[in-house]
């Protein structure tokens, strides 16, 4: 098994694209990942062998998990392992958005979280392990800041300053 603290887990390989948006958030705040692929529903003793692997680790892992339609993929993980799980489902027009309640409703017991962009994983995750990493902190600190800039920025540009 990989050093990495995330691991972004796939239902499958269609959602690639959405899965790298995910690792290059992570990236930007210096956070370490790798994406594996195992449908909950296809590979079901593959996924549970998969996280078996990492929970015998002494560290625990954040996973995010990206699956649609029926995203049993973030109830399985979620039961299963002792870190966050984050649900990422990549949003489907087909279902004009109705397939994301299988990630919002899940049974008692299990909670993964749900963060429905990409690009804002990597901030939530920063923001899990700033109570414990003061360098984290300086880095969530510094983009928050560089957000409020660019607001004041646009403000001052709208205003002809």
């Amino acid at each position: 098994m990989s050093p990495k603290p995330v691991v972004v887990l796939l239902g499958s390989k269609a959602d690639l694209a959405h899965a790298r948006q995910i690792t290059d958030s992570l990236s930007a705040f210096g956070i370490a990942s790798e994406i594996r692929i195992g449908s909950a529903h296809k590979v079901t003793e593959f996924v549970l062998t998969m996280l078996g692997e990492y929970e015998a680790e002494p560290e625990p892992r954040i996973f995010v998990t990206v699956a649609g339609r029926s995203n049993a993929l973030s109830g399985v993980v979620d039961a299963n392992v002792r870190g966050p799980v984050i649900a990422c489902p990549p949003y489907s027009d087909k279902f004009g958005g109705m397939d994301l309640l299988s990630t919002v409703r899940m049974p008692s017991g299990v909670a993964p979280m749900l963060v429905l962009e990409p690009d804002a994983v990597g901030l939530a995750i920063a923001k899990m392990l700033a109570p414990a990493d003061m360098a984290m902190a300086a880095k969530v600190a510094a983009y928050q800041a560089a957000q409020r800039e660019k607001v004041m920025a646009d403000d001052r540009a709208v205003r002809g300053e």
